[in-house]
């Protein structure tokens, strides 16, 4: 149980990758917070953890929301007396190319992946400070973090943004012994995706399959989806790395589909 007794926030940890995130994490003995929007999806994950056994509890969270944030990490704090891991992961999606893309939209979605990161990172960093224990941030950012798609502009964007964030807070963080790393994945089959789908396909006026086969998996080396599992493993290597030889660095997981 290799994070016996760390505490670990992870956003948008109702459903998808952060769930499973959550759930790896709570595997091996992390105390685990499912912080987000909805609050019966939040409560019931966090009762699946301690039905298993595990440790969790779930916490409402705007991650766009200054004051959501703060009162959110500090609830934390009061029950499980502090902040270990910081998971910023998440994060919505919209489809349509620049020309068409309206400023509300654009500002929706960098509110959620930038702000939102920004926010829980400034939050969590304040307690991970002052403990004096150190403690890690990972980034959930995307192979769109290295390279760009059509109708993705302000998603693309942000995930690029992240990288920045990412060094910097390594950066700053070293002297207290915090950690910040990135992954990137490659396409995962998660609800998010799957309402992609559909609407690249009316976009770009080819069938499903054929978004699936010639879009998303056309760079892989095999033409498979990453799967939730494969990115919660990296974040459990990332979240347990005993010190800061890994620290501001980009892990791609993605089937091939960008090489470094």
């Amino acid at each position: 149980m290799i994070l016996k007794g760390k505490s670990a926030i992870i956003t948008g940890a109702a459903s998808g990758i952060g769930m499973e995130m959550a759930l790896v994490f709570a595997r091996e003995g992390a105390k685990v917070v499912i912080a987000d929007l909805k609050k019966e999806a939040a409560d019931a994950t966090a009762k699946e953890i301690v039905a298993a056994g595990g440790t969790a509890m779930g916490v409402v969270m705007d991650v766009s929301n200054e004051q959501s944030v703060n009162d959110g990490v500090e609830e934390v704090v009061a029950k499980f007396g502090g902040v270990d891991i910081l998971v910023s992961n998440a994060g919505i999606q919209h489809i349509d190319p620049v020309v068409d893309l309206s400023f509300e939209n654009w500002r929706r979605l960098m509110a959620i992946h930038v702000d939102g990161a920004f926010l829980t990172t400034r939050a969590c960093l304040r307690f991970m400070y002052k403990s004096g224990r150190g403690g890690t941030v990972i980034y959930m950012g995307s192979v769109h973090s290295k390279e760009a798609s059509p109708l993705k502009a302000p998603y693309v964007t942000a995930k690029h943004g992240l990288l920045g964030l990412c060094k910097v807070v390594a950066i700053e963080g070293a002297k207290y012994g915090v950690r910040a790393n990135i992954i990137c994945p490659g396409f995962v089959r998660t609800p998010l995706v799957e309402k992609q789908i559909p609407e690249q396909a009316a976009e770009l006026g080819i069938s499903e399959e054929e978004v699936i086969k010639k879009v998303m998996l056309k760079e892989t080396v095999d033409g498979e989806f990453t799967t939730t599992a494969d990115v919660a493993h990296v974040a459990l290597f990332l979240a347990s790395f005993p010190s800061n030889a890994l620290t501001g660095q980009s892990v791609v997981v993605s089937h091939g589909w960008h090489m470094e």
